[in-house]
């Protein structure tokens, strides 16, 4: 009886985290300078310095590498400080976002991928996956400190926990997107701690 052959190797280069790091700065930076039209995956791998055909084995496309591109931005810099109270955490993560928000490599990408969504279901998908739903750890983790502090009720039921905690997403995201990308009015502490004031106390009613 023969002996059962090995499995064969992957043949070619296992992914660099150094690459992908070249290819989503190149990504972002020429998206400020050319905009969402002009933009080619053939610019970000003249400015990143690597082969086409290496952002086409771990992107299908741009609009998937202007998705990930955005949410490692988001991954790298947007964090909830712990400053002690439900308020001053609120408060904190608002001016982070609003501060994250005006970097121009971020606002010309979100705008860009999220006007492009309204026509691309599959695009609309890769945001909430890739954006949305892993930026919810921000509203888990804070809240989870704020009832180990007693400043929320435990909500009992798992569905109506996952509800709320939508809501609070959905509430701080577009308010702070609306006034920082749409408004272009100032995120500043005294609206940051009004914000806040006003979430607390619709999340205590």
């Amino acid at each position: 009886m023969s002996a059962v052959p090995p499995p064969a190797r992957r043949t070619g280069r296992p992914r660099s985290p150094e690459a992908d790091r070249a290819i989503l700065d190149a990504t972002r930076a020429a998206l400020v300078e050319l905009g969402w039209g002009k933009l080619t995956m053939g610019d970000v791998a003249a400015r990143a310095r690597v082969a086409k055909t290496t952002l086409y084995r771990r992107w299908a496309n741009k609009n998937e590498l202007v998705v990930d591109a955005v949410a490692a931005l988001f991954d790298d810099h947007l964090e909830l400080p712990d400053l002690g109270s439900l308020q001053a955490d609120v408060e904190g993560v608002v001016l982070r976002f609003a501060a994250l928000l005006e970097r121009p490599e971020t606002k010309t990408a979100l705008m860009a991928v999220v006007a492009e969504s309204t026509r691309d279901d599959a695009l609309r998908e890769r945001i909430r996956g890739a954006i949305v739903d892993r930026q919810k750890r921000l509203v888990l983790l804070g809240r989870e400190r704020a009832q180990a502090r007693g400043e929320l009720p435990r909500e009992e039921d798992p569905s109506a926990a996952a509800r709320t905690a939508d809501l609070i997403f959905d509430v701080i995201a577009g308010a702070v997107v609306h006034r920082t990308l749409v408004s272009a009015e100032p995120v500043d502490r005294a609206w940051a701690r009004g914000f806040a004031t006003l979430l607390i106390g619709g999340l205590r009613a």
